[in-house]
């Protein structure tokens, strides 16, 4: 009888056309408040006060180069890390890299700087990443010698890296955060490649990167477009790994647009912009900028769930630029050109959705639509998270022209009938912390 009471009443809200409001929680808009534009801009500061960046620099000089930025990195997450009640470790995860014939002339000593902050849950094996790259390029991606001060690309991702282990370094979450500053960006995605390989060999259960470059500067010298109040988001809609297998599937069902990146993306936005004000997400539907590519696609390759953000109008005449004045113009990655409000809001958008995501149960298991019969209603199952303990499930619904998911049902069933066609709409399922933190989206597939 209390099945079919709740049933009804979901039914009632559905025919209602009424949309779940979801409350803050008070924990993590605390910490989007901790985020100071003024630790942002020292960080910053401090890294290109290291001349060069390059992955091709030097990593044995203490002043200048990309051995001296990624010590100084390991050694600000390690006094983070002091402050963590033990939760917290910090390394440097270094490996040989040999010498490719294209931008690396001779083998290299390549070094991600890396933080982790384990989960309080000894149940729960999740994890999830930030990334930005450490390293910085002149106009000659070869040149290790020469200043190459990467303010914005990528000193403000880095940045918020940093800002983020700072803040959650004193706070538990039931997952594990991983802060991670990559180098080899520049010379072919080098670090994070390897990180990627790695997490894949160890069988890392990661549920969500979220890879930050350039994220720093509001304004472009082509378009004279200033706005600190969008940045992009990208993603993959198709799963790179294993598509072969998965395409017949994707064809039938329509799911072209649902891949594991896109749900992340979408999550990015909703639990973003609830906690950022005077800032939109805005949606790329695809892996990265035209042609290009960044951190988050060799995690995509291995399977992941990856996203880059990046800001919303780059600049190019400070991007990958030797810093000289040309025909009036100033050219070069400098630090005055950064924009720390629209850097702080940025960094914000990341601390919340990690947070969310840590803080959330796991993802609803075997979410299915039953088709037994013809019908013009839609019959969905699914069992309970691996990790956490949910009070509840939110039912995703959205429109098959629709971007992004349209309504929020609450239900504490895991049996759900929905006066709604499933040749109409796109459903999907998150767990429900008693914080009211949700997990990432899962689509149910097809049951009998």
């Amino acid at each position: 009888m209390k099945k079919l009471a709740a049933a009804a009443l979901l039914a009632l809200t559905l025919r209602a056309g009424a949309q779940t409001t979801v409350a803050k929680d008070p924990d993590i808009a605390s910490m989007v408040k901790e985020v100071n534009p003024d630790s942002l801009k020292s960080y910053i500061t401090r890294l290109v006060d290291f001349g060069t960046r390059s992955t091709v620099s030097s990593v044995t000089d203490p002043k200048k180069g990309i051995g001296a930025a990624r010590n100084w990195v390991l050694a600000t997450f390690q006094r983070f890390a002091s402050a963590s009640g033990g939760r917290m470790t910090a390394y440097l995860d270094t490996t040989t890299y040999a010498a490719d014939g294209q931008r690396v002339a001779s083998p290299i000593n390549l070094g991600n700087a890396v933080a982790v902050l384990k989960g309080t849950d000894t149940g729960d094996h999740r994890i999830f990443v930030i990334s930005g790259h450490l390293d910085s390029r002149r106009t000659n991606v070869m040149d290790g010698n020469g200043d190459a001060p990467g303010a914005n690309d990528d000193g403000s991702g880095s940045a918020a890296v940093i800002e983020c282990a700072r803040i959650m370094s004193r706070h538990t979450f039931g997952a594990t955060l991983i802060f991670v500053t990559v180098s080899g960006e520049e010379q072919g995605l080098l670090g994070s490649t390897y990180m990627a390989k790695k997490a894949k060999t160890r069988q890392w259960n990661i549920e969500g990167v979220l890879n930050n470059d350039i994220i720093g500067s509001n304004n472009s010298s082509e378009t004279n477009i200033i706005d600190n109040t969008h940045v992009r988001v990208f993603s993959e809609g198709l799963p790179f790994y294993d598509l072969d297998k998965q395409a017949k599937m994707i064809r039938q069902l329509g799911l072209e647009n649902d891949g594991k990146a896109r749900q992340l993306a979408r999550y990015f936005k909703e639990v973003g912009e609830r906690y950022v004000d005077n800032m939109q997400v805005v949606l790329i539907y695809r892996n990265d900028r035209f042609l290009r590519g960044g951190d988050h696609s060799p995690y995509v390759e291995n399977g992941y769930a990856a996203v880059r953000v990046t800001e919303m109008n780059e600049n190019f005449t400070r991007q990958h630029q030797d810093v000289r004045v040309e025909n009036g113009i100033q050219y070069g990655d400098l630090p005055e050109y950064i924009d720390y409000e629209y850097l702080r809001k940025n960094t914000a958008l990341n601390l919340s959705t990690l947070a969310n995501l840590a803080k959330a149960p796991g993802l609803p298991q075997s979410p299915r639509v039953l088709t037994r019969d013809l019908t013009n209603v839609t019959h969905l199952t699914w069992s309970a998270p691996l990790e956490g303990k949910p009070i509840g499930y939110y039912i995703l619904v959205r429109e098959t022209t629709s971007p992004v998911w349209q309504r929020k049902i609450w239900t504490t069933l895991t049996d759900v009938t929905l006066p709604l066609s499933k040749d109409n709409f796109f459903f999907g399922i998150q767990s429900v912390s008693s914080g009211g933190n949700e997990s990432l989206p899962v689509v149910p597939l097809p049951g009998r």
